[in-house]
């Protein structure tokens, strides 16, 4: 593959950095476009509504001072490093800021258990972090190659990185910051994979500082230790996700044993199994059917006959009826 051309490098730099004579003009555009997909993502997770929240990951610029960060390094460039650095860290805290101060509007909490957006962002797994890398990677080529940018806005819409900002700021305001933490981190894992993916493509593409003569116009930098840092932090990252998938793959199979002796023990009494979910005190079964309430020591007997005996598991009993109303 031939190294990347002056022309090349021109309009990467173009795109992504934050200099010249349109300094003020992309910086503008940058605040502008950020805050207000700020605001269309903390309305979408709110209304719980998957099209909204779609609408501000196209709208949300963080992309692009994310992959000004991969430039900056590959072309040894400290100015734009920083600059670029400083735009993604600042821009998070705005959207998070965005996100708590929209939670002030309601009086219900933003949660996981009551909100679908949430629950889909506050327990990243490694699979996540694979998905981002391909989507990252995707995004970087695009970069590269002229002939293919038009799949920007699909990389825009298969990373998520304003949304999760957003719900760490609701779920702050919510008083849970153990799912605020979870859509940090899922944040992060986002942008540890685009720099990483990143640094991947532009090593294939063989872009290089030399390319650029305008490369040196900010003091340099130690190549190899910024991309040491950043696969560092992605492996770092990837240690809370392995945890988070092997507890999702636990709570998965235990629930779907408790299912399937719930489900027997239910359907001896005529009533049925609503719900099995994992929560942080334990397996809350929910039943329902007709009167007499069935006998929970004996589900309790089978769980344990099962193996699942030992999960802290609580059973909640609705009891259902018919009344017939108006005239026959």
């Amino acid at each position: 593959m031939p190294f990347a051309s002056t022309a090349d490098v021109a309009r990467m730099r173009d795109q992504l950095f934050f200099e010249g004579d349109h300094q003020s003009a992309k910086l503008t555009r940058f605040w502008l476009l950020l805050v207000l997909a700020a605001i269309i993502a903390a309305s979408g997770v709110l209304a719980d509504s998957t099209a909204t929240v779609i609408g501000a990951m196209i709208v949300a610029p963080l992309m692009v001072p994310i992959l000004g960060i991969v430039l900056a390094v590959v072309l040894a460039d400290r100015t734009n490093l920083l600059r670029c650095f400083g735009l993604v860290l600042t821009g998070s805290i705005a959207v998070v800021a965005v996100g708590w101060l929209v939670g002030l509007m309601v009086h219900s909490p933003v949660i996981a258990t009551t909100n679908s957006q949430v629950a889909a962002r506050v327990t990243p797994r490694l699979i996540d972090l694979i998905a981002a890398l391909a989507t990252g990677a995707v995004g970087s080529i695009a970069l590269a190659r002229e002939d293919i940018s038009d799949t920007l806005p699909g990389v825009a819409i298969a990373i998520s990185l304003v949304p999760p900002l957003a719900v760490a700021g609701l779920t702050l305001e919510s008083g849970h910051r153990s799912e605020a933490f979870g859509a940090l981190l899922l944040f992060m894992t986002n942008v540890s994979a685009i720099l990483t993916a990143g640094l991947i493509v532009m090593t294939v593409y063989r872009v290089r500082g030399e390319v650029f003569p305008d490369a040196a116009t900010g003091s340099g930098i130690h190549r190899r230790r910024a991309i040491a840092v950043i696969v560092a932090g992605m492996v770092v990252i990837s240690i809370p996700l392995a945890f988070t998938s092997r507890r999702i793959a636990t709570s998965r199979s235990t629930e779907s044993k408790i299912t399937v002796v719930a489900d027997g023990w239910a359907r001896a009494s005529h009533w049925e199994i609503a719900s099995v979910v994992t929560r942080p005190e334990g397996v809350l079964i929910r039943a329902t059917g007709p009167s007499p309430e069935p006998d929970a020591t004996a589900l309790g007997s089978a769980l344990a006959a099962a193996g699942v005996g030992n999960e802290h598991i609580t059973i909640q009993l609705i009891p259902s009826r018919s009344v017939e109303v108006g005239a026959r």
